[in-house]
């Protein structure tokens, strides 16, 4: 299960679908570690990632003046917290496909909130949180910092399109140094409801994807992704 934190929205049905677009690889070592890897969130493309809008940082500087470790805090916060992505969308999405997998050798993990909240082990050692995310404009709008966690639930109204959904995982208070992520414990079979295969792919693919699940011990629905099924004229 994942803490409740009462400042951090969800979409309120557990039902809401999400998805997370990722290559062969990545989704074997998921299965065989049955660990969900997390990416440092400095260590995202976006720069701006974890961190503040003008109209926030500016005031935050100002609260700095007299406590100079204030401002440090946040701007080291963000080598102490980790996150996986997932993308809200009641179906598949052509965009996502072809910005998050290779080739046409990809796949897609189907899940809801639901089984996302579901599938997250207690862990002892850390603090883990699911939240929306919020697109606004970072030179007119505001961000609260009365929550630690407020920064990486922001990003640039450029990123729209990512409807995205965050697991959020803290190692601030044990002390943990990150590299360049981190893999949290979760119950596969929750997280999991049914994968795609690349809409491009070959059926030899998707065989291998079947008995490469099977092997694994594994018993998911599979289907290959109908964005490239035939037309009907």
């Amino acid at each position: 299960m994942y803490l409740n934190n009462p400042n951090i929205k969800l979409p309120e049905n557990p039902d809401t679908i999400v998805w997370k677009y990722l290559d062969l690889s990545k989704f074997l070592d998921l299965l065989m570690s049955k660990k969900l890897f997390m990416s440092r969130s400095d260590k995202f493309e976006d720069q701006y990632e974890g961190t503040f809008s003008e109209p926030t940082y500016e005031e935050i500087k100002k609260l700095s003046i007299d406590n100079p470790d204030f401002l440090h805090y946040y701007k080291t916060h963000r080598e102490k917290v980790a996150i996986s992505s997932w993308h809200i969308n009641e179906y598949e999405s052509f965009a996502m496909w072809q910005i998050f997998t290779q080739n046409s050798e990809g796949l897609a993990i189907q899940s809801t909130i639901g089984r996302l909240q579901n599938a997250l082990i207690p862990e002892n050692c850390y603090k883990q949180y699911i939240g929306e995310v919020n697109y606004i404009d970072y030179k007119k709008e505001y961000i609260p910092f009365d929550d630690m966690f407020f920064p990486f639930l922001f990003k640039r109204k450029s990123f729209q399109y990512e409807r995205e959904v965050r697991i959020i995982t803290d190692v601030a208070e044990k002390k943990i140094s990150l590299n360049d992520g981190l893999k949290i414990n979760v119950d596969i079979c929750q997280l999991i409801e049914k994968i795609y295969i690349h809409p491009k792919s070959e059926n030899w693919y998707k065989n291998l994807v079947i008995e490469l699940v099977k092997q694994l011990g594994f018993d998911f629905t599979i289907e290959k992704s109908d964005l490239e099924s035939d037309i009907l004229i």
